[in-house]
C-alpha cells in the first residue's frame, strides 16, 4: 500500500552519546523548584492577552499556591508589563519569600528598562536569554557559533554592569540558551559557561542555568539525557541551580519534565494546566500532583482545584479539558459498568480498612484531597453496569441496594439508558427505584394500616392486624407468626392465595438530611421451576412498619 505521508521530509533526532547514563535508576523523592511563567511565557500565547485585573487574579492565585518564584512579565518589550512589575512592588504585593522574576533580550535599551522595573523589590531573578539553536543560527541570526555566543556574553555584560541600581536587593541572575534542544550540547556548555564566567557565581547565589525545549523534538529520554550530559559536564556545578522549561508539541512535555529531574534538573518552569504557545508549557498541576500520588510533597497547594481551573479558565480565557489529567471535569467519573464495580467496591473497602492509605480501583488521587466530592465519581449511562447504579443509590440516596437485587434494578434503569441514548441523572435513577419498588401506584395491593401485638402467654407468636386496598376492594385481615413480618408474610398467602416463600430480609437506617428513616427489603421466592425471586422495598420513619411495606411492594410485584 502507498505511504501517502511525505516522511522523506522528516529526520530522526540524533541519540546522545552518554555513557551509563544514570537517570533510569534515580526516584524523585522530593519537589523541584517550582517556577510559574503564567504571567510571562503563558500570556504570549493567549489570543487575548491579560490586562491588569486578569494578570493581579492569576498573581493572587499563584501566590496562594505556594509558589516562591514566579515570573511576572516581560517588562521591557509592553507598558502593560512594566506597569504590572511596578505595581507589584510599590504597592508591597509581593510576599518576602517570593521572588519576581523578570525576560529580558540582550539588547542595550531592553536590560536597562528591565532594570527599571524592578527597583525596590527586595528578591529578583533577572533573566537573560538568547536563542543558540542550529537552525535560528542559519536560518534567522545568519550568524556562526561565535556570533551567536557574542550575543550571549555582550547581555552578560550588559547586566552585570547594572547590578549597583539593585544594590541592597535580593538579585539572582538567570541565562537561557533558547530552543536548547535544538543546539549542539558541546555549544550550549560553551556559551553557558562563557556567561557564568562573566556573572561569576558563588555558592550562595547561584547561577540559573535554564536549558529550555523550547519546542518539543524528540522523546523524553533524550531530552534526559541532554540534561544528564549538561549536569555531568559543567565545570562549577556546585555554584548552578540547573534549570529546565520543557513544552508541549511532541504531547510528552510532564514526562520530559520528570525525567529531566531525574537527570539533574532543580527546577521547573511551567504553568498551570500547561497553558502556552502551540500544545503548550508543561503543566505544573500535572506535575505536581504526579510527585503527590507517590507520597512527595508537591511543596504547592492544590486542595481547591475547581478555584484553580476557575481562576485558569478567566486569566487565559481559556476552557480546560474535561479529561484534564486529575482536574478535568470527567477524570474521576466512571461510566464502564466494570469500572464502577470495582470502584464501587474499593471506596467500600477502604472505609473498612480504615489505614489511611488510598487503594481504589481506578481512582489514582482521593478527590477529597483536591477539593472534589464523591458526587460524580460514578455517572450512569447505557455501558453502565449494576455496581455503578447500586453506588449512586447508596451515595446519594442512602439505599443500600443487597447485591441480588442489584441485576434486576440495573435491567429497569438499562431499558431507560437504551430509550434516551443519554447519562441519566442521581434523581432519574431514584425515581425509577421509587416507580419500581416503593410507590407502585398501579398495584394490586394498597396498605392502609398496620399493627402488631405479641399473643399473651406466648414468646415468640405475633399476631398481626392490618387493613389493605385489593384492587380498590378494603380488606380487613389478621395473622399470626414468629414476627411481625413472618406474620403478615403468611397473613398475605392465607386470604389473598398467594403463593411464594420468604427468602431474605434486609433492613439499614436511611439518613435523609436531619431525619432519620428504616429502609427494608425483602425477597420472595416464586415455588415454579424458574425459581424466581421477587423483590420489594419498604421505607418509612416507624422500623416496624417499614418491612411491612417491602411486603406488600413485593407482593405488587407477584
Amino acid at each position: 500500500m502507498l505511504n501517502r505521508m511525505p516522511i522523506h521530509k522528516y529526520r530522526a533526532y540524533a541519540q546522545v552519546d552518554l555513557p551509563k547514563r544514570s537517570w533510569p535508576d534515580k526516584v524523585i523523592d522530593t519537589a523541584p523548584i517550582w517556577c510559574s511563567v503564567d504571567l510571562r511565557d503563558g500570556n504570549q500565547a493567549l489570543v487575548d492577552p491579560m490586562d491588569g485585573p486578569r494578570k493581579r487574579r492569576m498573581w493572587d492565585a499563584l501566590v496562594k499556591m505556594g509558589f516562591k518564584q514566579i515570573e511576572v512579565g516581560f517588562p521591557s518589550a509592553s507598558d502593560t508589563d512594566f506597569n504590572f512589575v511596578r505595581q507589584l512592588i510599590e504597592e508591597n504585593l509581593i510576599p518576602d519569600d517570593v521572588t519576581i522574576q523578570v525576560l529580558t533580550q540582550a539588547r542595550e535599551h531592553l536590560v536597562q528598562r528591565t532594570f527599571e522595573s524592578v527597583v525596590g523589590a527586595k528578591n529578583v531573578i533577572i533573566h537573560l536569554y538568547n536563542s543558540t539553536s542550529e537552525l535560528q543560527r542559519r536560518v534567522v541570526f545568519q550568524e556562526d557559533q561565535a556570533g551567536v555566543k557574542k550575543i550571549a556574553t555582550d547581555g552578560a555584560v550588559m547586566v552585570r554592569d547594572r547590578l549597583d541600581m539593585l544594590a541592597g536587593q535580593n538579585v539572582q541572575l538567570q541565562y537561557s540558551p533558547e530552543s536548547f534542544t535544538g543546539t549542539e550540547l558541546d555549544y550550549a556548555l560553551e556559551v553557558c559557561e562563557a556567561v557564568m564566567d562573566i556573572w561569576a557565581p558563588v555558592v550562595d547565589n547561584k547561577i540559573i542555568l535554564n536549558l529550555p525545549s523550547t519546542v518539543e523534538m524528540s522523546t523524553p529520554n533524550i531530552y534526559a539525557d541532554q540534561i544528564e550530559w549538561m549536569h555531568r559536564n559543567f565545570s562549577r556545578r556546585d555554584r548552578i541551580c540547573l534549570s529546565v522549561h520543557p513544552h508541549n508539541d511532541r504531547g510528552t512535555g510532564v514526562a520530559a519534565a520528570e525525567l529531566a529531574v531525574m537527570a539533574g534538573a532543580d527546577r521547573v518552569e511551567g504553568t498551570l494546566f500547561g497553558n502556552g504557545e502551540r500544545t503548550g508549557n508543561v503543566d505544573i498541576v500535572t506535575l505536581g500532583l504526579n510527585l503527590f500520588t507517590q507520597g512527595v510533597d508537591p511543596k504547592l497547594d492544590f486542595s481547591d482545584i475547581n478555584g484553580l481551573m476557575e481562576t485558569a479558565e478567566y486569566c487565559n480565557q481559556l476552557p480546560i479539558h474535561p479529561r484534564h489529567p486529575y482536574a478535568g471535569e470527567l477524570v474521576h467519573t466512571a461510566f464502564s459498568g466494570s469500572h464502577q464495580d470495582a470502584i464501587n467496591k474499593g471506596m467500600k473497602a477502604i472505609k473498612a480498612a480504615n489505614s489511611g492509605v488510598w487503594e481504589v480501583p481506578y481512582l489514582p488521587i482521593d478527590p477529597h484531597d483536591i477539593g472534589r466530592d464523591y458526587e460524580a465519581v460514578i455517572r450512569v449511562n447505557s455501558q453502565s453496569g449494576k455496581g455503578g447504579i447500586a453506588y449512586v443509590l447508596e451515595n446519594d440516596h442512602h439505599i443500600r441496594l443487597p447485591k441480588e437485587w442489584q441485576a434486576q434494578f440495573s435491567q429497569v434503569i438499562q431499558r431507560l439508558t437504551d430509550a434516551s441514548s443519554r447519562e441519566i441523572s442521581s434523581q432519574e435513577i431514584w425515581n425509577a427505584f421509587e416507580k419500581e419498588y416503593v410507590t407502585q401506584p398501579e398495584g394490586r395491593f394498597n396498605l392502609i394500616s398496620f399493627e402488631s401485638r405479641r399473643v399473651p402467654g406466648s414468646n415468640q407468636v405475633v399476631e398481626v392486624n392490618a387493613v389493605l386496598t385489593d384492587n380498590g376492594v378494603e380488606k380487613t385481615v389478621t395473622g399470626q407468626g414468629n414476627g411481625p413480618v413472618n406474620a403478615f408474610s403468611h397473613m398475605m398467602r392465607k386470604e389473598f392465595g398467594l403463593k411464594f416463600k420468604l427468602k431474605d430480609y434486609v433492613e439499614h437506617t436511611r439518613s435523609v438530611g436531619s431525619d432519620a428513616e428504616a429502609a427494608a427489603y425483602i425477597e420472595l421466592k416464586v415455588p415454579d421451576e424458574s425459581g424466581t425471586s421477587i423483590f420489594g422495598v419498604g421505607i418509612d420513619t416507624d422500623i416496624t412498619l417499614a418491612p411491612i411495606k417491602a411486603v406488600v411492594s413485593a407482593c405488587n410485584r407477584l
